[in-house]
């Protein structure tokens, strides 16, 4: 790996678009500056090698250059909501999205801070699933990415907002991808598609 020069070096490690704590995830992606130029699957496996069980690197391509972050436009999220009846999920759902602006609070570093968490969403679903053989609410969501950074938890709150509900147990989001955003069909890409091919 690479070091930043200077006094106090650094590896050269980029993290892009990191999921939000707590959230379970995907679709992470991170650029490191390697010495010398190494085989993609010899940097793969001495990653996988080095990290934790359960923390998996998928694919390794050789970046073209420029900036990765620019490619993670947006993300696809899956939320699992246990206490929220999944017919008021779809009211609730509709509501939010008929709605020009959902104003949501969270706490920052800077203090409280009140946002849009509507502007974000590119589309937004919700359908019944089962946990613990409970039926509860799941939500599809594809957030694009920009500042402020609009979280699935943001969204939730909108939606408990709209339907007038209080948390009571702890959601579960997980991102299912993250890369370039078609704005006429709303899907997220691959943001290595490019990398692939030319690697």
């Amino acid at each position: 790996m690479a070091y930043s020069s200077g006094f106090n070096p650094h590896p050269r490690i980029s993290y892009a678009g990191a999921s939000p704590t707590g959230a379970a995830s995907e679709a992470e992606y991170l650029e490191i500056g390697l010495a010398q130029e190494a085989d993609p699957g010899d940097v793969l496996r001495a990653l996988d090698e080095a990290l934790p069980p359960g923390l998996d690197v998928l694919e390794v391509v050789v970046s073209p250059g420029g900036s990765l972050a620019d490619l993670l436009e947006a993300s696809v999220w899956r939320t699992t909501v246990p206490d929220l009846p999944p017919e008021t999920a779809v009211s609730a759902v509709r509501a939010f999205l008929d709605a020009d602006e959902v104003l949501v609070e969270r706490m920052t570093k800077k203090g409280l801070r009140t946002f849009d968490s509507r502007g974000a969403v590119v589309s937004l679903s919700a359908s019944a699933g089962t946990v613990a053989g409970q039926e509860c609410a799941i939500l599809d969501l594809v957030l694009r990415h920009g500042t402020p950074a609009v979280r699935p938890d943001d969204v939730l709150a909108g939606l408990r907002t709209m339907a007038g509900l209080e948390a009571v147990v702890a959601p579960l989001h997980e991102r299912l991808a993250q890369g370039p955003l078609d704005d006429e069909t709303g899907t997220v890409g691959d943001p290595l598609v490019l990398n692939r091919d030319t690697a």
